[in-house]
């Protein structure tokens, strides 16, 4: 579809520093991403700048630098670890003659190796092509062309607007099939719910050690590997926690800084998992140095998926890397878990974290009885959309007695919509 050069495996890095934290990156993580995503790293130009250049992102200069070292070490593309416009692509790929990809690109290719089930790739090519809509202006030599010739005679769509007609149907049929999968998970968690089976969800920063942790405690084999982003299907296996039951244990996608909009959007439906589960387990790799950093990005984009207000524990992950550091529960001023330090590789402190999840599941379940009066029939239509009523009768003034049991979460969420008159509904069980 595109006039551009072709992409190889053989790349020259480039990396500024900005003085702004918010479109700072981090060289060591831009690394990994590119020996996840297959690309053999020649060199590296870096560089600092106060922002970035309206031409070439770079300086000037700076981008002659580039091109004489995409000639020197013969490299067939430039990988930017920082998010380009369409003209500046442009420019550096007519400058240096070779394909430039930047950070977004970059993730969203190594999505699209990791996908393997049919959800997951419709996903990966949806986010795909809402980045490529944005940048079909700069692919074409010969955008105003207007069709012509026998038989083509007509409106005179140029090849520009033929393109977008194409990308803006396809991305329309990916979004019915996905939302065709979606009514199938919401069938499957409609299902889990009647099952009293409540949710746990791992979350945390891609490389932090999910899988692994994942395969430990529910004897599976999923893919674990130390490169970013070597889970991208979000899988789910049941675990029997003693004293609760069955639990289900959905193992998510890593989450990453600056994760493209494009992919948080696609990836919507998946991360529902994260959004409605009864608790997030956050695994942190506490040997890395960027670990707070790390912490905060998870939390920024649990945020964007309406997630951050699920209970959490953290899981202080690859304490075998560390000195002196022994398995242990750090708890609040309740008594509460609120951390388990643990390595899932060497299977240390496992034992820690399950005494930790049966405490913390066993303390998020509510019991309610409400007596509900004739004139509040919509909130008993809410309740059992929520398969949250165990029995109810009714009296002879016609109030309807309900026995509740639910999530607190979804307790807690009930009444931030309906305001605190439901619990005036509420009467203290004998």
């Amino acid at each position: 579809m595109f006039d551009r050069y072709q992409a190889g495996e053989q790349a020259v890095l480039v990396h500024l520093d900005f003085p702004d934290e918010s479109t700072r990156e981090d060289l060591t993580e831009f690394k990994m991403l590119v020996s996840s995503a297959g690309v053999t790293e020649l060199t590296v130009i870096s560089g600092k700048r106060g922002t970035p250049h309206p031409k070439f992102f770079v300086g000037s200069g700076k981008a002659e630098e580039i091109a004489e070292a995409v000639r020197l070490f013969d490299a067939n593309v430039v990988l930017f670890n920082h998010s380009l416009s369409p003209s500046q692509e442009k420019n550096i790929e007519t400058l240096c003659q070779c394909r430039v990809v930047d950070r977004t690109s970059l993730i969203l290719d190594i999505f699209a190796q990791r996908a393997r089930t049919h959800e997951g790739k419709l996903q990966v090519e949806l986010a795909q092509l809402r980045h490529m809509s944005s940048r079909l202006i700069r692919g074409w030599t010969h955008l105003e062309r207007q069709k012509g010739g026998v038989g083509l005679r007509g409106p005179g769509e140029t090849q520009l607007e033929t393109d977008r007609r194409l990308l803006s149907e396809r991305m329309v049929m990916i979004g019915k099939r996905l939302e065709k999968v979606e009514r199938q998970r919401q069938q499957g968690r409609r299902s889990r719910t009647r099952a009293e089976l409540p949710t746990i969800s791992l979350v945390g920063y891609t490389n932090a050690g999910k899988s692994t942790l994942f395969n430990l405690l529910t004897q599976s084999d999923v893919y674990a590997a130390d490169q970013l982003f070597a889970t991208l299907d979000p899988t789910l296996r049941r675990i029997e926690l003693e004293g609760i039951g069955g639990v289900i244990l959905a193992d998510t996608v890593g989450f990453i800084r600056h994760l493209p909009h494009d992919l948080v959007a696609a990836f919507k439906a998946t991360l529902t998992e994260t959004r409605e589960a009864e608790l997030l387990i956050h695994v942190v790799d506490i040997s890395d140095d960027r670990r707070s950093e790390n912490i905060e990005q998870v939390e920024y984009v649990l945020s964007e998926i309406e997630a951050d207000e699920v209970p959490q524990l953290i899981i202080c992950n690859k304490i075998d890397n560390l000195d002196d550091v022994a398995p242990r529960i750090d708890r609040d001023d309740q008594g509460r878990p609120i951390r388990v330090w643990l390595s899932a590789q060497a299977n240390i402190g496992i034992d820690l974290f399950f005494t930790a999840l049966t405490e913390r599941l066993g303390s998020q379940i509510v019991e309610k009885k409400l007596v509900i009066p004739p004139t509040a029939g919509k909130l008993r239509g809410i309740l059992y959309k929520l398969n949250s009523i165990q029995n109810e009768y009714y009296d002879d003034e016609g109030h309807c007695h309900l026995n509740l049991k639910l999530p607190k979460r979804e307790w807690n969420r009930l009444v931030k919509q309906e305001g605190n008159e439901i619990e005036q509904y509420v009467q203290l069980k004998p």
